[in-house]
């Protein structure tokens, strides 16, 4: 698996995720079948930090309405991810074209 592959989508318009950032924590949603270990590796490849821990929780999927009837969402997983002292990864990061 490539570290692209891995980490799906920042999670950072929550207000639970924002809390987080805070305390040097970023939330990710994963590859269902990742484990801790390819999740730091894939966070530190990508965004250059250290990462000290992650821990992950496994989200059933909502039953949605189409139509007439009723359809089930995607089972998804989510990793919260603990950066190193003086780490910190910018999403909305200005980047300087000239």
């Amino acid at each position: 698996m490539t570290p692209e592959s891995v980490i799906r989508k920042p999670i950072f318009l929550t207000e639970k995720s924002n809390t987080l950032r805070g305390q040097n924590q970023v939330v990710f949603e994963v590859l269902r079948n990742a484990n801790k270990v390819q999740i730091k590796e894939a966070v530190q490849k990508l965004f250059s930090v250290k990462v000290e821990s992650v821990n992950t929780m496994l989200y059933r999927g909502k039953d949605r309405r189409m139509g007439r009837g009723y359809a089930k969402m995607q089972n998804w997983k989510k990793a919260v991810v603990t950066l190193a002292e003086g780490e910190n990864i910018d999403f909305f990061a200005e980047t300087s074209e000239s």
